[in-house]
């Protein structure tokens, strides 16, 4: 196995046809102003909350003219980039930690370029959808205050040139998802998911926390270009890091696996449907959940070059492996329709990660950019479809083509990118997966288990096509085809909702062309433009068998499909009757893995915790409480008897004294004239007599 996780791959990206490496340029001013790609949605989301109630559109029209900036601003980096690769990053100094700065900055090369253009576009098109389906919301402006915030940590995330940097961006994407999926938070289910998704994700976080602090401090900077550079000097120019490179990487790799929900830490995603549909869509499609794919891409030369963890790599690859088989299977009995397409989004996220795992670091960026365009298709599609019908359950759909013509048009056009039929994006993204995966089973050794562990994979990506086809004819012949057997009006949704459906529809369609074995290269040398280059697979040509094995999985998938869910019945339940025994119930229980969850680790603990807490509340804070009280009594009761007896007491007798004061007083004032004129002439007499006397 080690041969697999332990050889670099001799595939250099080509920067151009002839292989000449090309020059890498710092980008200019276009480059210079990139610090206002994450920079503008932040001030935006806090402009919406306290002037979005006073705009013409309560707030969603800074937020639409937010993410066109980031959609303008992404294409004309991305084309800047095609024509002149660049690679460069801005940091300031705004702190120390002994000799190591803390630094804020942007960095712009191929993989943030990428990103910044997925988030830009696919976030674009999401938040123009969303107007329409959240007209009437009670919360409406704080939804695109909360989104803006989404949006915009995503972009403090990927635009970050350093561990710190990353981390704010992490768990500012967090912090905002639990406000998004806890939108509707006066059911308890709503804010019950948001709840699980924040602390499933905390838990992950640890690991991030761990693995930045291992690698940082081996290097003795934050920086990523430090990290990576000195990964590419050697083992033996780093030995500090080489000797905890393994445990650093791994400890990157399980916060990789909480925020793209990979197995076992994927139970917060499916839950984390509860959250208004636009939301899923941006979270499933560019943000959030690509974050853990985007940081192992960061990292690859530390997960790819000898020395350093290449061992985590088997890890990665047997992770990978699970959740793109393991959650696909759990889509075919969900009867939400958001639901199986989180499920769905597990699976992809699984492809994506095995792909790194085998060492394409193309192909695993490859399926991540050509998913964005046709999950948020998908997803939007699905939220159409709820906007429609008022609910998420298939068993009352059915028939929806009819009277939804370019959601259903869309719907396909995504079901079939998402399957990986020729000629759309997924077809060409899910082959190199899989072409990637058969050579890494054929170019390392067998003998020591590492073409065996990638051959294994290989064949479960393969079953794994299949399911995925599966479960999507029966989510289109559901919902689309057969009888309406709702209870409401079906009806198109609004213009402002089904266009940027046909737009991702043609994203779902072309997106894959840039990308074409032997024929472009266009993707590879846009994720290959980096200062640490880049040494992984990808393909100059068509591998046939894989091509044909995807296909004929795809393929029979529809068939199969369209055998089993095709004909209508007079309810839904009569036609979603496909069960395997023994397996159905495993799956209808998501593997008992959240049961186990509560059951073997969150109630064992939650209990005694919370008794042990009431207890601690009862006897020692309430004692102390208690106590003060009592103090606080004996000493009014001091007070009240100093008051009555010492102060009162006091007044009381200044006032008697006056009163007698007074009252000898007021026998002098008679009112009689002539006694006043004699104690006058008295008091003369003796004035005078006194004075004589004295002199």
């Amino acid at each position: 196995m080690t041969a697999l996780f332990t050889n670099a791959t001799t595939w250099i990206l080509a920067a151009s046809e002839s292989g000449e490496a090309a020059k890498l340029s710092d980008g200019g001013v276009l480059a210079s102003w990139a610090w206002l790609i994450p920079v503008v949605p932040m001030v935006a989301a806090f402009a919406i909350v306290f002037w979005g109630k006073k705009m013409p559109y309560k707030g969603w029209d800074i937020a639409i003219a937010v993410m066109a900036f980031e959609a303008l601003y992404g294409t004309a980096l991305l084309l800047s980039h095609i024509s002149s690769p660049i690679a460069h990053d801005f940091q300031v100094e705004i702190a120390k930690i002994g000799n190591m700065p803390i630094e804020w900055g942007w960095t712009v090369d191929g993989l943030s370029i990428m990103m910044y253009f997925v988030v830009g576009v696919v976030g674009f098109l999401v938040f123009a959808y969303a107007k329409g389906y959240m007209e009437g919301d009670i919360r409406f402006t704080w939804f695109f205050a909360s989104f803006t915030l989404f949006a915009g940590g995503m972009l403090v995330l990927v635009s970050s040139p350093n561990f710190i940097q990353l981390i704010v961006g992490w768990e500012l994407v967090g912090v905002a998802s639990w406000l998004l999926i806890g939108h509707y938070w006066e059911e308890h289910e709503n804010s019950s998911a948001a709840i699980k998704a924040f602390l499933t994700n905390k838990v992950a976080d640890v690991g991030l926390f761990v693995g930045a602090i291992i690698v940082s401090m081996s290097v003795g900077s934050f920086r990523f270009s430090d990290v990576l550079h000195a990964v590419e000097g050697g083992a033996a120019e780093a030995p500090m890091l080489a000797q905890f490179a393994f445990w650093g990487g791994l400890a990157l790799f399980i916060g990789a696996m909480g925020k793209s929900a990979q197995f076992p830490l994927h139970v917060w995603l499916p839950d984390a449907m509860a959250g208004p549909t636009p939301v899923s869509a941006l979270m499933h499609a560019a943000t959030m959940v690509t974050a853990g794919i985007y940081l192992v891409a960061r990292m690859f030369p530390l997960y790819l070059t000898d020395g350093f963890a290449t061992e985590v790599r088997a890890v990665i690859i047997i992770i990978g492996g699970l959740t793109l088989f393991l959650t696909g299977l759990i889509a075919l009995v969900q009867d939400d329709i958001k639901k199986v397409l989180a499920y769905s989004t597990l699976s992809q996220l699984g492809y994506m990660m095995a792909a790194m795992g085998a060492g394409a670091y193309t192909a695993g960026l490859f399926h991540l950019f050509t998913h964005a365009f046709f999950k948020a298709l998908l997803f939007l599609g699905a939220g159409s479809v709820i906007h429609s019908v008022h609910s998420n359950n298939m068993s009352d759909m059915g028939g929806l083509r009819k009277d939804m013509p370019w959601t259903y048009r869309t719907f396909v056009i995504g079901s079939l990118a998402l399957a990986g039929i020729v000629p759309l994006a997924g077809f060409f993204s899910k082959d190199e997966i899989l072409a990637s995966l058969r050579y890494a089973s054929g170019e390392f050794g067998v003998a020591d288990g590492g073409g065996g562990l990638a051959a294994a994979i290989l064949a479960l990506a393969i079953v794994g096509a299949f399911i995925t086809a599966f479960y999507m004819a029966r989510t289109v012949f559901l919902t689309f085809h057969g009888e309406y057997k709702g209870h409401g009006h079906p009806h198109e949704s609004p213009k402002i909702m089904w266009v940027p459906l046909a737009i991702l529809a043609g994203f779902s369609v072309v997106a894959g062309w840039i990308n074409i074995p032997g024929i472009t290269e266009v993707f590879t040398k846009l994720v290959g433009g980096r200062e640490v280059k880049v040494l992984d697979h990808h393909a100059t040509s068509f591998d046939i068998p894989m091509l044909v094995a995807g296909l004929v999985a795809a393929g029979l998938g529809i068939y199969l499909g369209w055998r089993i869910w095709g004909p209508d019945e007079e309810t839904q339940q009569e036609r979603d009757t496909f069960k395997i025994n023994g397996l159905y119930p495993v799956l209808e229980n998501k593997y008992y893995i959240d049961d186990f969850y509560m059951d073997g680790v969150i109630r064992p603990i939650r209990g005694p915790v919370a008794r042990a807490m009431d207890w601690f509340n009862g006897h020692v804070l309430d004692f102390f409480v208690n106590g003060a009280g009592l103090l606080a009594k004996a000493a009014g009761r001091v007070v009240y008897w100093f008051d009555q007896r010492g102060v009162d007491g006091a007044i009381n007798a200044s006032g008697a004294i006056t009163g007698a004061g007074g009252g000898v007083l007021r026998l002098l004032q008679t009112g009689k004239v002539q006694q006043y004129a004699v104690l006058i002439f008295a008091a003369t007499v003796i004035l005078v007599g006194g004075l004589v006397i004295w002199f």
